[in-house]
Parts: C-alpha cells; structure tokens; sequence
C-alpha cells in the first residue's frame, strides 16, 4: 500500500471512530438542550390558560431567553476555548437542567420572565461551543456533515417533544401538578443528568483520545492543525479583528433572519395546529411532530449534497427560499392537512439551511478567534429568537390571526437568500467552496 493510501485510510477511519464516538452523544446533548429551550413551545397549550397569560406575554417570556443568551455567548465561548468542551459544556447543562425543572413553580408573567432570561444565561456558550468543538475534530470538507447530523436534534427534539408533551399532559394532577408542569421538571432532569455524565465521556481534542490509537491521534491533529494554519494565513486575524470583521456581521445578520423564521416554527407550531383543528391538547401534540419529522430528514440530506458538491452559498439560499414558499403558504391555510402541509415544507428549507451555513464561519477563521467569532455569529443571531416570538405574540394580539406575521417571516427568509447569495465571491476567493 502507498504511503498516501495509508494515509488516506487512516484518515478515513479515524473520521469514521470520532463520528461513532462523538457524534449521538453530542446529538443526545442538544436533544436535551433544545427540549429546555421550547418545551415552553407545548406547556403553553395549558400553562397560559392555567396562569392567564396573554400571547404578548408568551411571545416575550419565550423570546427574552435569547436576551440572557447574547449578552454571555461570546464570554461563555471564550471561557470553552481556554478550559475545554469536557468541563464548560458539562456547567452549561447541569444549570440549565436545575433552571428548566425550576420553570415548573412560576407563578406570574415576572417569574416566568426571570427564569426564561436565567435559562439562556445558562446555556449560552452551548451551541456556539460545539461548533467550535466539531472544528478541532473534523475537516472542512466533512464539517457540514457532521455538524448537520448534530443539529438534526433541533428538528427530533421537535418530534420528540410533541409525543413526549402528549404523554406528560396525561399526568395533569399527579402529585398536585399540572401537566405543564411535569413538562419541565420531566424533561430538565435528562440534562442534569446528562452534564454529569459529559465529564466523563467527552474528550477536549484529538490529541487526548485514548480511544484512538497514537498513529491515527497524530494523523488527525495534523490534518486539522494544517487546515487551521491554511485558514490564518489565508485571513490572518485576532480576536478583536475577528469580531470587527465586517463578514463576521454579514454572517451574523443573515443567521438574524433565518432564526426569525426558524423560532416561529419552533415555539408557534403548536398554536398554529391549535388555530387549524378542534384537536385536544395530546392530538395537537402529536399532530406538531409532523414538520419536524420531515425538518430532521432534509437537513441530513441537504447537508450531504453540500458536502459532496462542495458548495455552500446556493444550498443556504434556496433552501431559504423553500422556506419563504412554506411560512407564505402557512400563512393562507384555513384546515389542518394543507396547515401541516404548508408548515412542513418552511421546516425543511429552513432546517436544510442550518448546518450548510454553519460549515462557513469556520472557513475564514480560526483557534480563539474562530470560537469568538461563532459565538459573536450565534448570539446576534439568535436575537431573532427573540424578536421573532414577540414580534408574532403582538401582531396575533393585534389582528387575531397568524397570517400577516407568517408573511412578514417569510420576508426575513427573502432576505436570508439574498445575504447567502452576497457571499458566494468572498466564499469562493477564500476556498470555501472548493476543496
């Protein structure tokens, strides 16, 4: 065998040991995280009615996390990077659990407020950290892959919530509590659980796996210690720079408006089937799972189709139209089955974008300044977590109905394509798109 087959094999099946081995762990870890961030999304069904809460309300209490989110994502990313995934990744998820099960014993709009805005302090740092782990352990040109089968647990979360929602309403009264109640304190007690159990099983870099054997240890720091340099001497950096950079906000802003519709679907899906059909709490549950069912299947293969073309731009952007086409069509149903329909198609464009976008920010920079600027593109994005539930609370309040919120997110998606399409002369200068 050649020296570069061998190489080739090694690096292959190395690849294929860290996808075994980090891959469903990090997957069940954000599981768990993404049921905390929008079970608020199904124990509404109950919880509004049960503490007399407005859909203004709702919409600020479920967007303020984000609040909490983008003031520490960036402190929070820069404090993984200089001790390690194992360790800060681990204190994410064991305070987010305690907060989430703590949602179960609000009272009123303030302590609902209170504990949403705690909870995103807590997890802040989660999301943008594990990009920014995936980039010590993967290639560039296998990243979107893996980051999309990581983040296909946005969309199962999403499929698991609904059944698992359905299932814990059943519980209404067990024990003195509500059902919405055994919604958070079911489902915080995973994550406790679950940070214990990262200290002992993550592993910061591939130079520390004792899981792997020394020569493909060394094969694979090398491959990706030569892409980081690659990365800084094509677009040297610092930390300041990094978040100065005027693409860091480009990106920043393009991910703005895809989370703006990406939390309508997320936290309004139940409401919106509710809105459809005459189906109790348990039917709507379980009737909500449908577009993320179909979401965790299109990003898989959107994800691929990335990867093997080696394209990003257009794959971001049509997928965003998709779901432009999807929210508009949402927005003009009147029953369930084309509501469903609609609601489905905005989820696969909108989830088929997710992971294609993230193997971008890692193409232009790297080591702390790559993990400052994730965090810097993650927390401003996800301020569309909270403009968007808010702004859809208001405009429901105001006119009644879902219709003319759908069509303003359907623009956000309009604009999310022209933003991805602006990029592709600075994605192909820079090599992202070629390998």
């Amino acid at each position: 065998m050649k020296a570069h087959d061998h190489a080739s094999s090694i690096d292959a099946s190395t690849l294929r040991a860290a996808t075994r081995r980090l891959i469903p762990f990090l997957f069940l870890l954000y599981v768990a995280a993404y049921l905390d961030r929008i079970n608020v999304g199904f124990a509404q069904l109950q919880m509004k009615d049960a503490l007399g809460f407005g859909d203004a309300v709702y919409g600020l209490g479920a967007g303020i996390f984000f609040i909490g989110y983008f003031v520490f994502e960036v402190p929070s990313n820069l404090i993984l990077a200089r001790v390690g995934a194992r360790v800060w990744i681990a204190r994410i998820m064991i305070t987010w659990g305690l907060i989430s099960s703590a949602m179960a014993f609000v009272g009123g709009p303030y302590g609902f407020y209170a504990l949403r805005f705690l909870l995103g302090v807590a997890e802040a740092g989660f999301f943008p950290g594990i990009i920014y782990y995936l980039g010590l352990w993967f290639p560039a040109e296998d990243r979107a892959a893996a980051v999309s089968r990581f983040m296909t647990a946005t969309a199962i979360a999403g499929v698991v919530g609904g059944p698992l929602s359905a299932a814990l309403f059943t519980l209404d009264g067990a024990f003195g509590l509500a059902g919405w109640q055994w919604i958070f304190l079911a489902e915080g007690a995973p994550s406790i659980a679950l940070g214990i159990a990262t200290l002992f099983y993550l592993t910061d870099r591939p130079a520390d796996a004792t899981w792997l054997s020394s020569e493909a240890r060394t094969a694979l720091t090398a491959r990706i210690d030569a892409q980081a340099a690659e990365i800084a001497r094509q677009h040297p950096t610092t930390l300041a720079r990094a978040l100065l950079h005027p693409l860091v906000w480009r990106l920043s802003l393009l991910y703005f408006t895809l989370l703006l519709a990406f939390y309508t679907v997320s936290f309004w899906t139940p409401q919106i089937v509710r809105s459809l059909t005459s189906l109790g709490l348990v039917g709507i549950s379980l009737v909500s799972a449908i577009p993320f069912v179909a979401a965790a299947i299109s990003m898989v293969l959107a994800s691929a189709h990335s990867d093997r073309t080696s394209e990003r731009c257009w794959h971001v952007a049509i997928a965003a139209l998709v779901g432009a086409l999807g929210l508009f069509a949402t927005a003009w149903t009147h029953s369930l089955v084309p509501g469903i329909a609609a609601l489905s198609i905005a989820a696969i464009g909108i989830w088929s974008a997710l992971p294609v976008f993230w193997s971008l920010p890692t193409a232009f920079v790297s080591g702390t300044a790559a993990a400052a600027a994730i965090a810097l593109i993650n927390s401003f994005g996800n301020l569309g977590g909270f403009v968007g539930p808010y702004v859809i609370g208001r405009m429901r309040e105001a006119s009644g109905g879902y219709a003319t919120s759908l069509v303003v997110m359907s623009g956000a998606l309009l604009v999310t394509a022209v933003l991805a399409l602006s990029l592709r002369r600075t994605a192909a200068d820079s090599r992202v798109d070629r390998r």
